[in-house]
């Protein structure tokens, strides 16, 4: 049931009987696009890659268009998670690499490794995290529900500070299915101990893999959409331009 303050039409739009308030993490309360091209830019000087671009800018455009496919399709459970990390780095370079696959191949690994070990030390937020995070866990349970890779997920959460604002992650890795998969949804209710969906509030950026998926299971859902201003009514959930709108739903 919804209702409260905001209104849609007569409609209401303050959540009741909500116990667990789900984040995603990426983009949603940590600023990742932000701390990926701060840890690009950082990668670019260490590893060389001028060899290969002549501008970090250049590499970072190069970069994440290719990665913004991949993850989309690691979300639809087309690529492994392994391929994802490679590709990522090796189809932007392999047009200018000189030497072997099997060479450009582990320097990819290399590459992997130090950006994701620059990327954990980035601490560029979301505004309003941090104070939305604090004012909700006196009211709710606060959960991070999450596709990100472990090795790092829990890094994050520890240097920009989240880390003490949550109750329970949950993260793809730990499970082996990503969202928008039902069963990383049911996992997420089996940990928490509460089985009631109406009991969830998925918060995300991604429309198919947070809010769609959530909206399958039967949780409520809350689409952080920075691309459109304001508080929108979808039918199936609520879009919110940034995280204070939160105070007049929770």
């Amino acid at each position: 049931m919804i209702a409260g303050r905001h209104t849609n039409g007569g409609r209401s739009m303050k959540y009741e009987g909500v116990k667990w308030v789900w984040f995603d993490l990426d983009d949603t309360l940590i600023d990742f696009h932000a701390n990926s091209r701060l840890a690009n830019a950082i990668i670019y000087r260490e590893a060389g890659l001028d060899r290969y671009y002549a501008t970090p800018e250049q590499w970072i455009e190069a970069y994440e268009g290719h990665n913004r496919l991949l993850w989309d399709r690691y979300s639809r459970g087309e690529i492994t998670q392994g391929f994802l990390r490679v590709d990522r780095f090796a189809t932007p370079l392999s047009p200018r690499w000189a030497g072997s696959r099997e060479d450009l191949e582990a320097f990819c690994w290399r590459l992997d490794r130090e950006y994701l070990d620059r990327l954990a030390e980035q601490t560029v937020m979301i505004d309003g995290a941090v104070e939305q995070l604090s004012r909700l866990r006196a009211h709710y349970n606060i959960g991070v529900l999450s596709n990100g890779f472990k090795e790092v997920q829990h890094r994050k959460l520890e240097n920009t500070g989240l880390a003490p604002l949550v109750d329970l992650v949950v993260l793809s890795d730990d499970v082996g299915f990503n969202k928008p998969d039902l069963r990383i949804f049911a996992h997420a209710m089996k940990r928490a101990g509460e089985m009631d969906p109406q009991a969830h509030l998925m918060i995300g950026d991604n429309l198919a893999a947070d809010v769609g998926g959530a909206v399958r299971v039967g949780w409520r859902a809350i689409h952080f959409d920075r691309t459109q201003p304001g508080l929108r009514w979808r039918g199936s959930h609520i879009a919110i331009a940034n995280l204070k709108l939160l105070e007049g739903l929770l």
